[in-house]
């Protein structure tokens, strides 16, 4: 079998490729490091074409997603405004100079109301997920850099908050003075469990915990894995607290590798809500063939 398009998830850091065939059958995937963040607007084209010579003898349509349509990208696709079509069918075709290549970029979603708020990719792991769950309504949490928390109705984004948990996370791990506290890998549950259930019922104090994460080694000789995970469940808590009046009462889907998951599985069970799972890069395939199926067969 022969490519007949091809999927892209073009991201800051790094780009996945994936052949697709007619009936939709993945025919082969191919990773680079030549995400956005390493390139000017005019290598985007080389950086696709070098990566997938062989696909492109075959086909010359491709249908990307992420930053590679950002201020920054290949090519700029201005965003829809929510509320609005998770799925949108209007797409903008980047600038190419080879012949016949025809290369679409999905839009992501705005929100002016009622807090300025923007995503770009996780529109499409959320059309995705829609595709593959017909007439679900509820929350998705799309956890990462910038937890997404979006309120989704009849196939539409009604609104979105993002949190930028897993950024603070990083920076007081790498860049603060608990730093030289908190392990670079393990977890303990428990910890995790306690530091939670404490940043859920007192959110203004997560400032005076935090710091006593530090305290709590010198004064207690407290373990880094142990740390590790009370940090996590300071932030992760304090995110769900400001979150309650998206997730409480409605159905909720989580998008997003295991280990990022995982805090936000275990945070809402503690809560008393079961969450649905999805592999973020399932649904970002999903969410691509979406879109693919919006283009007019002659594209």
């Amino acid at each position: 079998m022969t490519p007949d398009w091809i999927a892209a998830d073009w991201g800051t850091s790094n780009l996945r490729l994936w052949a697709i065939a007619k009936d939709g059958t993945v025919l082969g995937e191919r990773t680079s490091d030549q995400g956005m963040g390493q390139l000017t607007p005019s290598a985007f084209e080389p950086t696709l074409t070098a990566l997938a010579a062989d696909w492109l003898d075959n086909t010359t349509t491709v249908v990307a997603c992420g930053m590679v349509g950002s201020r920054q990208g290949w090519v700029e696709a201005p965003y829809q405004t929510a509320p609005c079509e998770v799925c949108s069918k209007t797409m903008v075709t980047a600038p190419t100079t080879r012949a016949g290549l025809t290369v679409h970029v999905i839009p992501g979603i705005k929100q002016t109301t009622p807090a300025p708020d923007v995503m770009r990719g996780e529109e499409t792991q959320i059309a995705g997920f829609l595709a593959q769950n017909k007439n679900w309504d509820g929350v998705i949490c799309l956890p990462g850099t910038h937890t997404k928390w979006v309120h989704v109705s009849a196939d539409e984004v009604v609104s979105f908050q993002t949190f930028m948990t897993g950024e603070l996370f990083a920076l007081l791990c790498d860049h603060s003075v608990l730093s030289h506290s908190i392990a670079s890998c393990g977890w303990n549950e428990d910890a995790f469990d306690a530091a939670l259930s404490t940043a859920m019922s007192r959110p203004e104090a997560l400032a005076a915990r935090l710091f006593a994460l530090r305290a709590a080694q010198l004064v207690n000789n407290t373990d880094e894995v142990t740390l590790r995970s009370e940090l996590s469940g300071l932030l992760v808590g304090a995110e769900l607290a400001a979150a309650k009046p998206y997730w409480l009462g409605q159905n909720v889907a989580i998008i997003g590798a295991d280990a990022v998951s995982k805090p936000y599985l275990e945070g809402l069970a503690k809560q008393g809500v079961t969450a649905t799972r999805a592999d973020a890069t399932d649904m970002t395939l999903a969410g691509i063939k979406a879109a693919h199926a919006h283009l007019d067969p002659s594209s």
